[in-house]
């Protein structure tokens, strides 16, 4: 049996890797991204619908199939204004998943963050910790949450802060042991097999996995 996969944020480091996986996995059929403007990207299976994300509903009746799969994300450096930031992090993703619950989407992936809690005093920990609260809320029949570390890859915006963060997390990685392992960094490619690993299998429910279980699915 094939599937119909879908994408929100397969321009990112984690949804561009997750992209070029279902492509080439036999057990999808159809990839539907949604995106602000068109990737440069032809596949026979690879659909791409340009959409405006403040206007979400007006697609609705597309998003249908096994998976919906939201990598969406921002920075400070992209969105410094709050209010943007929460609406792209929080507001879309929820829409997404109300969206994928109506039409009867089976499974719903969620890229987070690790150390995500609501009831952080960190804008950004918070502003995670909160999308994951709300979106449980909907009681999904399958809600796979991805925490991830710091993320390591070919970034298109590759920032010279992240380059020497990355250097640093290669250097402290070894140091965090026992149950510091799930601050560790991890590759985006690797984040984004699990996800289609996870996409396979048939148990209901939710499931949050941090970043050490991340590295071993």
């Amino acid at each position: 049996m094939a599937y119909k996969a879908i994408i929100a944020g397969a321009s990112g480091l984690i949804g561009s890797n997750l992209l070029n996986i279902l492509l080439q996995e036999q057990q999808y059929d159809e990839v539907l991204i949604l995106v602000r403007k068109e990737l440069p990207i032809q596949h026979k299976k690879l659909v791409q619908l340009v959409i405006d994300f403040d206007d979400l509903d007006k697609h609705a009746s597309a998003l249908t199939g096994h998976a919906l799969f939201c990598c969406l994300g921002t920075t400070r450096h992209k969105t410094p204004d709050k209010e943007q930031y929460w609406k792209i992090d929080h507001d879309y993703p929820l829409h997404l998943a109300q969206l994928a619950k109506q039409n009867g989407v089976s499974q719903f992936h969620l890229v987070s963050s690790i150390g995500a809690n609501a009831k952080s005093s960190t804008f950004y920990i918070k502003l995670k910790g909160a999308v994951e609260q709300d979106i449980q809320k909907l009681n999904l029949d399958v809600l796979h949450i991805y925490q991830p570390s710091m993320l390591i890859g070919d970034r298109k915006d590759s920032r010279l802060e992240e380059k020497i963060v990355s250097g640093i997390f290669k250097v402290i990685d070894p140091l965090l042991i026992g149950g510091l392992k799930k601050y560790r960094s991890i590759k985006a490619s690797t984040v984004a097999n699990a996800m289609y690993k996870k996409s396979l299998e048939t148990d209901t429910g939710t499931f949050i996995h941090t970043s050490d279980k991340i590295q071993t699915i």
